[in-house]
């Protein structure tokens, strides 16, 4: 009997995958308390959620290196679990009118450059390119995840925090600022290599 399968088994189960399972999980619970936005329990219930889930964004990476247990699964599923998190939660943000206005072009910049990189990235992949993470990458995703965080308390954290809801504003449109900036850098290593295959 072969052990190739077993191997498999075990790294998709490994610690690291199962912090970003965990995430993917958190998706429809978010969600799901955010359709009582007037409830400030299901607001602060929403943001305990999102808070662990992205705790586990730094945690699954953090595993993976010091454990060596990084895997081509772990590899695609930790962005698209970022993306799935994020972008569920400002569609909620939105439709609750906590982001409104001018903060919308914040979102759908965010959104918009989310799935530019994902195509993109399917067609470097196809070209064997691979496109590290910048630093500055990271802490765009880190800044949108603070963002959320503040507008998933939105009307329930001003009852703490006065100002919650414009801290989060001005923390998604500074991320909005450097998804434009990371993701021309996405589009840069693209329009190249589309040239050089045209």
């Amino acid at each position: 009997m072969s052990i190739a399968p077993s191997m498999r088994r075990s790294k998709a189960f490994n610690l690291a995958n199962l912090l970003t399972y965990g995430r993917l999980v958190a998706v429809p619970a978010v969600v799901g308390l955010l359709f009582w936005p007037e409830d400030h329990w299901s607001r602060w219930a929403a943001l305990a959620i999102f808070a662990l889930a992205a705790i586990t964004d730094y945690l699954d990476g953090y595993v993976a290196r010091a454990y060596a247990q990084q895997s081509s699964l772990g590899r695609m599923l930790d962005p698209i679990a970022d993306k799935l998190l994020v972008a569920a939660c400002l569609l909620m943000l939105v439709a609750d009118k906590t982001i409104q206005g001018w903060a919308l072009w914040a979102a759908i910049v965010i959104l918009c450059r989310e799935i530019l990189v994902s195509g993109l990235r399917e067609f470097l992949a196809e070209l064997k390119v691979s496109v590290p993470v910048s630093r500055v990458a990271k802490w765009k995703t880190t800044l949108q995840l603070l963002a959320v965080g503040f507008l998933i308390a939105g009307p329930a954290g001003e009852t703490v925090l006065p100002g919650t809801v414009l801290i989060g504003t001005i923390l998604l449109w500074a991320s909005a600022i450097l998804t434009i900036y990371t993701g021309w850098d996405y589009l840069k290593t693209g329009i190249h290599h589309m040239i050089d295959e045209g």
